[in-house]
């Protein structure tokens, strides 16, 4: 992280779980350092903030935004974790304190920017764009994908965890779970649509028989910025512009779910109910490792995920406590899985 000019250099507190990290971010910032597993949850609840922007990796964001919400704190969440793992608890919690989540995922910020205006139950269906990934059409076998390819997106540049999630279609899969939880919509009524130019970043059909979209070119600023300002709009002179001349077409189509499964498996999970999503999610960390340290196929993921979530036992979804223990059920289940 390097340091921020002028007015903007407010750094107040620095959480990180590796202590040196911790005192480094410290004093360069001029911050306080908090230290540990629980560094976040800590610097949340001594934080008097208007907004917690959650950006961690996996389950880690859990607390935090659980500790967030009990403040009072609003929540600009980008962690799928968070809403995958344990939506039920989390947007109860938000509900009775009156806190509003707000999308940082540009599919879901999309969907949220076109609800603006609308009122409870005049929404009809939610559709969430994919680009389809690296694997739209070839190969023929995904069994022979390497992790190089899995991990050569055409549009956008993410992690490692993301980007292999995205070549399976695990991520669109996540993200029809946060869309259920955010917008209090069916899951029959949230479909997924290939839209390879990732120009509409999602779309929402009314009961009058409109469907509004959010396009925009793929840059994740646009998002972020409006999470954070949200109801304003300011402006950023220095982004670019969509210019429908140059692009000429847009083009859309289903996705095949039998070539990527993992779409079916987050439905069967949420079916499931309780724990079962957030056993998914947990699996499916152990099975993204696994594929990229050369331990199972690509072709391997789904069926290493559907037999963890039929294999574990699924709970309510009561605390935290119960989804922590989801989790490592799940990752000792899918640790030990052979095809």
């Amino acid at each position: 992280m390097r340091a921020l000019p002028g007015e903007f250099r407010l750094v107040a507190l620095a959480a990180r779980t590796n202590r040196a990290a911790a005192f480094a971010l410290a004093e360069e910032f001029g911050a306080r350092a908090y230290v540990g597993e629980d560094a976040a949850v800590r610097a949340v609840a001594e934080n008097d903030a208007d907004i917690a922007l959650v950006a961690t990796v996996g389950l880690s964001g859990l607390a935090p935004t659980l500790a967030a919400i009990e403040k009072g704190m609003q929540v600009a969440l980008a962690t799928k974790e968070v809403l995958v793992a344990a939506g039920e608890l989390v947007t109860a919690r938000a509900r009775a304190k009156g806190v509003r989540i707000l999308p940082i995922d540009s599919e879901h910020s999309a969907i949220f920017q076109c609800l603006q205006g609308a009122h409870a139950g005049e929404v009809e269906r939610l559709l969430l764009t994919a680009s389809g990934g690296p694997f739209l059409k070839e190969p023929a076998d995904l069994a022979s994908v390497t992790p190089a390819q899995a991990l050569h997106h055409p549009r956008w540049n993410m992690g490692p965890k993301v980007t292999i999630d995205s070549a399976t279609m695990m991520n669109k899969g996540f993200e029809l779970l946060e869309a259920h939880w955010l917008f209090g919509v069916p899951m029959e009524h949230i479909e997924v649509v290939v839209h390879p130019e990732s120009i509409v970043h999602s779309l929402v059909t009314f009961t009058d028989g409109a469907t509004l979209a959010q396009l925009s070119p793929p840059d994740m600023r646009l998002p972020i910025q409006y999470a954070l300002t949200w109801p304003a709009r300011l402006a950023a002179p220095a982004r670019g512009r969509l210019d429908l001349v140059t692009l000429g077409s847009l083009s859309f189509h289903a996705p095949d779910v039998r070539r990527f499964p993992c779409l079916r498996l987050v439905k069967k999970a949420l079916a499931l109910g309780g724990t079962a999503t957030a056993a998914l999610s947990a699996a499916d960390e152990v099975a993204v490792s696994r594929f990229l340290a050369g331990d199972i196929r690509f072709s391997d993921i789904p069926c290493l995920l559907e037999s963890t979530i039929d294999g574990v036992t699924v709970r309510a979804l009561g605390d935290l406590d119960a989804v922590l223990a989801a989790d490592r059920e799940a990752r000792a289940f899918a640790a030990s899985w052979n095809a």
